[in-house]
């Protein structure tokens, strides 16, 4: 079973590598958006220092969405879902695995780009640190329920309008805990309490996320 699920997690890696222009573009997506909020606020250092926590937070989840409605999609498109489903691996576990290989493809560059985009809007260098494992903690969430609204959409009209609708909502407390715990480590306030939240969201959504999405592939495969 374990062989079976890293299985799917290479496949989705490899496919991620062949077909690159979803990582490229949420990522590209991350740094433009992020790059024009100096633009419209104004040059002052001491705002965009201020609004930078925010700034990133918000642009990270928008991004962060960009791949998702193709993260089951483009399977249950080619029939090759039914195939996964049929390989003896719990449907949950079949989620997880993609929720899996959704991070490592789109979480995971955009901690990259998180640094230099903090560096560029003035976040103090002692921020740092504190902005990676929010966005470390922050990019799980988003990945698991993002995976999960995307399985729960999954054939439905419309289902790319829905699947904003339904992650956005529930991954608001990620994004005022992250940003919270930034603006608490630049003004010299306990930052530590934000990110054990946010720990602990991630905890909560562990479990319970891949289930959810585990019902919604079995209802779409139906």
């Amino acid at each position: 079973m374990t062989a079976l699920f890293w299985g799917i997690v290479l496949r989705d890696l490899r496919l991620a590598l062949r077909h690159g222009a979803d990582t490229l573009g949420a990522v590209l997506f991350f740094i433009v958006t992020a790059t024009l909020f100096p633009l419209a606020l104004g040059p002052s250092p001491e705002l965009l220092r201020h609004m930078a926590p925010g700034i990133l937070w918000v642009c990270a989840l928008l991004a962060a969405l960009l791949p998702l409605d193709r993260l089951f999609g483009a399977e249950l498109e080619d029939g090759s879902l039914d195939h996964l489903l049929l390989l003896g691996l719990p449907p949950a576990l079949v989620a997880l695995a993609k929720m899996v290989a959704h991070w490592l493809t789109t979480g995971v560059p955009l901690l990259l780009a998180a640094g230099p985009l903090a560096t560029m809007l003035g976040l103090p260098a002692s921020s740092l640190p504190v902005l990676l494992a929010g966005l470390f903690l922050g990019s799980v969430v988003l990945s698991l329920i993002g995976g999960m609204a995307a399985c729960i959409v999954l054939g439905a009209r419309r289902g790319g309008v829905l699947l904003p609708l339904l992650s956005l909502p529930l991954a608001t407390p990620a994004l005022i805990f992250g940003a919270a715990g930034i603006d608490a480590a630049a003004t010299g306030l306990p930052w530590q309490p934000d990110l054990e939240l946010l720990g602990a969201f991630v905890a909560a959504a562990l479990p319970l996320c891949p289930l959810a999405a585990g019902a919604g592939l079995r209802g779409a495969a139906e």
